[in-house]
């Protein structure tokens, strides 16, 4: 979901070396130069190395997606949840500030995390992952966010459906044919939540990809928590999933067995995967048509809204639509 601030948009592109080192200065961090751009198409996301100690991580956040009080309450949450413990990276506090400004910008700086991608091979290691999956979501339980959204099929498969249709990025030739297959998988995903039934909604991580895991000696580290927002706890755990619905079935087993030490599961959830998956790649679609006027998209994804692009696209959301009406993956 897009939400707008009314602090001024800047544009990205004066976002320069000398501008991101000089917003560290304004709050007491003197870079000595080094500065690295790491992989981030929606915020703005730089390693800067540090006059003295160890090189820190600065978020410049993309202007009109979050309020303030909506970034202020993800740091928030994450902090509560390095309180208590669990392996996040909160960002750290200046004068008792999170979130600076800078020349039109907002920005947050964080502590270097570095990591690998984890095993997800290794039943152990889903497993471990399950157990500090189950601590952040019986923290998020606790309270619900104010300021961020709901994950559900109006934000995240209507809206994004709408600006698709309404904003000319579907061939001629291919309107219809994705008007049906995007409507009619709306239409299951709604199924989905229904046959689920009213199921709970907490604080998520809300983008719990396995990039968004970085694995150490000491085990997992869980970054990134701006797709935080309400929903079902299985929002955390089906993108952990892949391969064929038993290789799915057997993981899912393995990272509940952690996840259930430490929060219990509603299996109602899940009803919901296939259907969180369909609404991920309908927002995935207009995410990227939405940010198309930012020069680093088209860059670093020259295939989207090709011909054959959304002739992809229309086939999977059909190989969804057919997901949609299997009985859930825990009856594998």
């Amino acid at each position: 979901m897009i939400q707008t601030s009314s602090f001024p948009p800047p544009n990205f592109s004066a976002l320069n070396p000398d501008c991101v080192l000089n917003a560290l200065e304004s709050v007491g961090f003197r870079g000595d130069g080094r500065l690295l751009a790491l992989n981030s198409y929606e915020n703005r996301v730089y390693e800067v190395g540090m006059d003295e100690g160890a090189p820190l991580v600065s978020k410049f956040y993309r202007p009109g997606r979050w309020t303030d009080s909506a970034i202020l309450e993800e740091h928030a949450f994450v902090q509560e949840l390095a309180e208590h413990e669990i392996p996040v990276v909160p960002a750290l506090s200046r004068d008792g500030l999170t979130l600076h400004r800078f020349e039109g910008y907002r920005f947050a700086i964080f502590p270097k995390q570095g990591g690998r991608a984890p095993e997800l091979e290794d039943r152990s290691t889903l497993e471990r992952i399950g157990r500090f999956l189950g601590r952040i979501h019986a923290i998020g339980a606790i309270r619900p966010f104010r300021e961020r959204p709901a994950l559900d099929t109006a934000s995240f498969g209507e809206e994004p459906r709408d600006y698709l249709l309404t904003h000319g990025f579907i061939p001629a030739d291919l309107d219809a044919a994705y008007r049906g297959a995007v409507n009619q998988a709306l239409d299951a995903a709604r199924h989905c939540f229904a046959r689920a039934g009213e199921v709970r909604l907490l604080r998520l991580h809300g983008d719990c990809h396995p990039g968004n895991v970085l694995w150490t000696n000491e085990g997992p580290h869980f970054v990134d928590f701006d797709d935080s927002r309400m929903g079902p706890a299985v929002q955390d755990l089906w993108m952990l999933l892949s391969g064929e619905r038993g290789d799915m079935a057997r993981q899912l087993s393995d990272i509940l067995a952690g996840y259930e030490d430490f929060a219990d599961f509603d299996e109602r959830e899940l009803n919901l995967i296939e259907a969180l998956r369909t609404l991920r790649l309908i927002h995935y679609a207009a995410w990227l048509a939405q940010r198309w006027d930012d020069p680093a998209f088209p860059r670093a994804f020259p295939w989207f809204n090709t011909q054959r692009y959304w002739q992809d696209r229309i086939l999977e959301l059909r190989e969804q639509i057919a997901l949609m009406d299997e009985p859930p993956l825990w009856q594998a």
